[in-house]
């Protein structure tokens, strides 16, 4: 009997209990950070005050970059369990701790009970992973629906009953589908283009007869047709905006100002796979080397390597980079590691985890020094705070480290010591990026609305106008429930604007006439704005002023 089968045997769920405790402790425990999480909490806010669940709108504006699925998840949590933090980043923790426990499953039944135990506790302590689990983004939702697309394929193409396929087969669309409302058309164009290139490379076009193609895009299509065609008659702007601007100029040009050399996710692989870097590479590299053309058997683990290879090298090759769209790759690497741990000595893991140390010494000898970085006094003092927050991540990974080698160095035992040292480095690893997530709370004041909302709360009234010059704070509006009219300001809410013209103000002088012509009304600027309006006379009430913004009233 294997050790991972006896311990899951005995103490599996309190594993699980273990690890959900930690990956959902801090949720609520960080103000929104703008900008991507006070959009994406605000969006759904909207949803439910309007009750429009087909045109997402951002600050009321028509806002076509993202399908629907995060905002209708999210706007039913907040409308369950109410207008949390906690409630706006559900989702992402949902989502992140299932596709740890799919990992899991998938390579119960590819690769056997101990890869699985291994890939799911290597995949959860992977610090990228962990660290976008837990923050309001779209790419951990998307990342769940590509890895079930992706398990259901590999698990209906090594069927051999024809029914079960087919049922593994519609789950893959279904998941595929789910994916397209998560993120868009690289949902299907993703899977597809990877699954195209394995054939190619195994020459083995089999697969596609087995991908029950007629019932499969039905399935599909009755789970992504009905919004896309209610928005579209909602929305005759919607197909240019949705197709054409959002997927092809996002990906062939430098249009989103998202644009990174070619080498700009190669520190980002590297650092978001610690502690397991030298681990994935040594199974990349093995996982080549015993990659062999098998005919029409479908072959799992040269998928996984095309997937996760092909992921990398397509983002790289796109106008628009951001770190968290190597996420995909994360729980194909995973399983292909956990397959890899199983054959692996305890002497070759020791040297390939051993380099880690330095690292984590040499974050906690750097981590006292953060306030080092600050730009601004504000910074200063916010990041002299997160110091202690980064030291104390720092020394948990340290000893994490320290544990897991001294346990790699008990030949004696050296089966159980290997899973061990697994177990305490992934929790130390989890633990320092749960640490580092939270300590980002200290920077609150520069990133974050919170306080803003606070301070002017008493000031702000339903019926009464409230203009956001020069700037749009993101998260805001889900801190005070409310829109805003922007005044010369567009930025990502130019098409909303542009279809909608009558909800924003242009300049400085038409908004000198409606700011007259009110008898109460609130208005949030950065410092330079308000020293710019003061030169041209406005009449303006300080009721709120931090290094960044002042918010202002009618006198």
């Amino acid at each position: 009997m294997s050790v991972m089968k006896n311990i899951s045997n005995r103490r599996f769920w309190w594993l699980v209990i273990a690890v959900a405790v930690i990956w959902f402790a801090n949720l609520e425990y960080r103000k929104l950070i703008k900008p991507d999480e006070g959009r994406y909490a605000e969006i759904p806010r909207e949803m439910v005050v309007s009750g429009d669940w087909t045109t997402p709108r951002l600050n009321g504006l028509k806002y076509f970059e993202k399908p629907p699925l995060q905002y209708w998840a999210t706007a039913t949590a907040y409308t369950v369990f109410g207008e949390h933090q906690w409630t706006s980043r559900l989702w992402m923790g949902l989502t992140g701790f299932a596709g740890i426990l799919l990992v899991w499953f998938t390579g119960l039944r590819l690769f056997g009970r101990e890869a699985a135990g291994y890939a799911a506790i290597l995949l959860g302590s992977s610090m990228l992973y962990a660290l976008m689990g837990h923050i309001n983004t779209l790419d951990m939702g998307v990342t769940f629906f590509l890895t079930l697309g992706i398990a259901g394929l590999l698990l209906g193409q090594t069927q051999t009953d024809t029914t079960k396929r087919r049922n593994w087969m519609l789950l893959a669309w279904a998941a595929l589908g789910l994916a397209v409302l998560s993120k868009g058309l690289m949902g299907l164009v993703l899977p597809g283009a990877a699954l195209f290139i394995y054939a190619v490379a195994q020459r083995d076009f089999s697969v596609f007869k087995r991908m029950h193609w007629l019932l499969g895009l039905a399935v599909f299509l009755l789970i992504t047709a009905p919004w896309f065609y209610l928005v579209m008659k909602a929305n005759p702007e919607f197909f240019q905006r949705f197709f054409i601007y959002e997927h092809y100029t996002r990906f062939t040009t430098k249009d989103l100002g998202r644009y990174q050399p070619w080498y700009y996710f190669v520190p980002i692989l590297l650092a978001g796979m610690l502690p397991w870097t030298l681990l994935m590479f040594d199974t990349l590299i093995n996982t080549w080397r015993g990659s062999k053309l098998t005919g029409n058997a479908f072959n799992a683990a040269n998928f996984l390597l095309v997937w996760a290879v092909f992921i990398y090298l397509f983002f790289t090759v796109s106008g628009s980079k951001l770190p968290s769209y190597l996420l995909p790759m994360f729980p194909a690497l995973a399983l292909l590691m956990g397959r890899q741990l199983v054959e692996m000595d305890t002497r070759r893991l020791f040297w390939l985890i051993a380099p880690i140390l330095p690292l984590t010494l040499l974050g906690l000898g750097l981590a006292p020094f953060t306030a080092r970085l600050a730009d601004t006094p504000l910074q200063l003092q916010g990041y002299g705070d997160y110091a202690y927050w980064l030291v104390a991540a720092a020394l948990i990974w340290s000893l994490g480290v320290i544990a897991a080698l001294i346990l790699l160095r008990r030949p004696q035992v050296a089966k159980e010591s290997k899973l061990v040292a697994v177990l305490v480095l992934a929790f130390s690893s989890l633990l320092a990026a749960q640490l580092g997530t939270s300590g980002y709370n200290t920077i609150a004041k520069e990133r974050s609305a919170y306080y803003i909302a606070n301070a002017i709360r008493p000031y702000v009234k339903a019926d009464e106008p409230f203009y956001s010059v020069d700037t749009y704070e993101q998260t805001l509006p889900f801190y005070l429930k409310r829109t805003f009219t922007l005044v010369q300001y567009q930025d990502e809410m130019a098409f909303g604007i542009m279809q909608e013209p009558q909800r924003w103000i242009p300049d400085y002088a038409s908004f000198a006439k409606v700011w007259q012509a009110q008898t109460a009304a609130l208005a949030i600027m950065p410092v330079d704005t308000y020293k710019q309006l003061k030169q041209l006379d406005f009449a303006m009430k300080i009721i709120y002023e931090d290094p960044q913004y002042i918010v202002v009233s009618k006198p």
